[in-house]
């Protein structure tokens, strides 16, 4: 076992140095034996230790990780500390349903913007959590040594579990710190996280959707962009400088560090790095993976999406307040919709199921000498093959059926409330916060526009799928009449208003739970439900758990074969670095996109009758009287740059440095071209898009009035 091990490690390590330095996202404290000396050759004027250190402060105490209370670990965005004061900046769309949550028609922050004159006006956000990063530790050994060759498979993965909570535990005794081990390489290497986590994060600002969100869905994935996307937060401590539940009696955090901001502009081929927490990559599936995803579950989760927000752009169109209420809804949806759509698009540009078809074949003529490995490329296959039936009912499920109109997961969610163990043991208490639940449900929820997606989604489950594929419900709603069905559920369901849901709570008992078994929309809930449970995940979940340990032996495989080959570990929601250049490209022939856009292109795009384009008077009258103060480059005030740094989801908000580590802009998305870099990243065309930090302080400034900001922060200008 000892001997394995050790081939592994030296396998890992090997594969770490020398990767292209626009690819690969690299775990910080690794940097100084694997990457610092290529960042150097690449521009970079820092250390290892400025980046990251444990006994002094350095870059990595500016980085923030944004994520909820009962799920610190999975951060949905990365956040940067610019002050002394606990002041961050993120992404618009990283803070939306915190600015959503704040608004109201009468004080409708979405459309207008919002800007803390004091401390005291700042908006409190329940639920969001800042951890920072204190040290990592390698577990590897200590995990391994607890593991023996005649595991089953079973034990040696409940074993790992086991073992990580001890090493978890035992890190952070007797400390206000938390510990997460997460596996790196497919699971050939273990890395420990220690964060200090803060609950008290703050709205200070954000500008209106006009600016932080402009281009909507239209432009989003694109490049050229002119989007604004940027809000400012502030984390708040204790007394004792330490995390602490919210009150008004806390005080700014003050950190280790902060990033200093840029203002003395940037140039193609300048040296770039992201530092934040990227989510999930898979760089190393093999062709049948890649295939599945390719024509199989990307076409029909986008049909479904589509349909979907049909439905819901036509009504937010029609009403403001439906904008408000659908206008995060949307986004949510949209984004993935979009996503999958260019994902499709690049893998077929490179040919990707193609060329991994011919690196396979190379695999297999290896293989033959190490009966360990030759078997393994036909284990794959028939296990993808056995998997797409599930995989595509998987997908109408989740897209049409759980994920399709609110009403049946909300049907789910206060059925398993009212039948569970709390409103057995205390109904009154039980009750209350299930009806808090609902007030905040409802709150953004139009049924009329949910009876029309329910309509759209029992038409495509009943289309998308034969027969065996769809749950008896589903099935029942095409033979009733779809409409017909809809419109009934919809009149006789106690989940499709407050006021009846209210009155049902009002009046139920510990046994009341079992009326909602008759409801329409519980029913359905149940049917797809159970079918899942019966018919898809069984399958589903023993396929996936073959395949994922087939990744383990197939990424080390791959490594002993290519003992020279760089490789790096796919994302999973820790902090890492990714480095490359500013950098334009070119998507199709003859045509060439720059590396950077300006307010030019934002007036260029104005156009009050579409709402994605609607420019801010404000911000008209600013560029008309060209009122640019200090923020401006070549004469004109810059909004958005590319970059070749690899990047994914989560890496939103994550601060984008130059060779000097300050802040130069606000990482926020990737050109649609190259948007399959989770699956293959391809530098021709590859780009990170991010908010240049001219333009967010040029907003702060001139558009929001809001000096006393900048006045927080250290500004660089030579």
């Amino acid at each position: 076992m000892k001997k394995r091990t050790l081939i592994v490690m030296m396998a890992l390590l090997t594969a770490w140095v020398g990767c292209r330095a626009d690819e690969g996202m690299w775990i910080p404290m690794l940097l100084k034996k694997y990457n610092i000396e290529d960042m150097q050759r690449q521009g970079f004027r820092l250390t290892a230790e400025d980046i990251y250190a444990i006994n002094q402060a350095s870059l990595k105490d500016a980085v923030i990780g944004l994520g909820r209370e009962g799920r610190p670990f999975s951060h949905f965005c990365t956040g940067e500390l610019i002050s002394g004061e606990g002041l961050m900046v993120t992404n618009h769309h990283c803070a939306f349903g915190m600015i959503q949550a704040h608004s109201s028609l009468e004080h409708n922050y979405l459309r207008d913007g919002f800007w803390a004159a004091s401390r005291q006006e700042e908006l409190a956000n329940p639920g969001i959590t800042a951890s920072i990063l204190v040290r990592m530790e390698d577990v590897t050994d200590q995990i391994n040594a607890r593991l023996t060759s005649d595991m089953t498979d079973e034990q040696h993965e409940a074993k790992v579990v086991e073992v990580c909570k001890e090493l978890e535990k035992n890190a952070v005794e007797g400390t206000n710190l938390h510990a997460k081990i997460k596996p790196y390489f497919n699971g050939n290497q273990y890395f420990m996280s220690v964060f200090k986590i803060y609950k008290d994060v703050r709205l200070v600002g954000a500008p209106p959707s006009a600016i932080g969100k402009f281009g909507g869905d239209t432009d989003n994935w694109m490049w050229p962009r002119h989007t604004g996307d940027f809000s400012v937060l502030r984390i708040y401590a204790g007394e004792d400088n330490e995390p602490a539940d919210y009150s008004p009696d806390n005080r700014p955090f003050r950190p280790a560090t902060f990033f200093k901001v840029s203002a003395k502009g940037l140039h193609e081929g300048d040296f770039t790095m992201v530092f934040g927490y990227p989510g999930t990559t898979q760089e190393y599936l093999t062709s049948y993976a890649v295939e599945q995803i390719q024509e199989v579950e990307n076409p029909n989760k986008v049909a479904i999406r589509t349909s979907k927000l049909n439905v819901i752009n036509a009504a937010m169109n029609s009403d403001e307040l439906l904008r408000i209420k659908y206008a995060s809804k949307a986004a949510s949806v949209a984004n993935a919709w979009k996503k999958w759509q260019g994902e499709i698009k690049g893998l077929k540009r490179f040919n990707t199921v193609e060329t991994k078809r011919q690196e396979e074949d190379r695999f297999r003529q290896w293989a033959q000498g190490n009966p360990a490995y030759r078997d393994l490329l036909d284990t794959y296959r028939k296990l993808y093959d056995e998997r797409r039936p599930l995989a595509l009912a998987a997908a109408y499920l989740n897209e049409a059926g759980r994920s399709g109109a609110e009403i049946v997961g909300w049907a789910g969610t206060v059925y398993n409330a009212m039948s569970g163990k709390s409103f057995a043991e205390d109904p009154a208490q039980a009750k209350s916060k299930l009806k808090a639940r609902a007030e905040e449900y409802f709150k953004d929820y139009d049924a009329a526009t949910d009876q029309k997606v329910l309509v759209e989604m029992l038409i495509l489950y009943n289309r998308g799928l034969s027969a065996e594929w769809i749950p008896a419900e589903v099935q029942a709603a095409a033979k009733k009449g779809i409409e017909a069905y809809v419109a009934n559920l919809f009149r006789k369901s106690v989940f499709a208003s407050r006021a009846t849901l209210d009155a049902f709570i009002d009046k139920a008992d510990t046994d009341s739970y079992r009326k909602l078994e008759k409801d329409p929309a519980y029913r359905l809930y149940a049917s797809i439900t159970a079918f899942n449970r019966d018919r898809i995940q069984p399958g589903l979940s023993r396929i996936e758990q073959q395949v994922k340990r087939l990744n383990k032996t197939w990424l080390k495989a791959q490594m002993e074969m290519q003992p020279d080959k760089r490789f790096y570990a796919d994302a999973n929601s820790t902090l890492r670095i990714s480095y490359g250049k500013v950098q334009g490209y070119a998507p199709n022939d003859a045509v060439y996109y720059k590396h950077f856009t300006t307010l030019r292109g934002i007036m260029e795009k104005d156009n009050p009758d579409i709402y994605d384009y609607d420019v801010p008077e404000r911000l008209r009258e600013i560029y008309r009287l060209r009122d640019f103060g200090p923020y401006t480059q070549d004469g004109e005030v810059p909004v958005c740059f590319v970059a070749t740094n690899h990047t994914t989801g989560g890496n939103s908000g994550s601060p984008v440095l130059n060779a000097d580590g300050h802040l130069i802009g606000l990482n926020f998305d990737r050109a649609w071209d190259g948007v399959m870099s989770d699956l293959q990243y391809h530098p021709e065309i590859c780009r990170n898009i991010s908010v240049d930090i001219r333009y967010v302080l040029f907003i702060i400034d001139k558009l929001a009035g809001a000096r006393h900001l900048l006045d927080e922060m250290e500004i660089v200008t030579e």
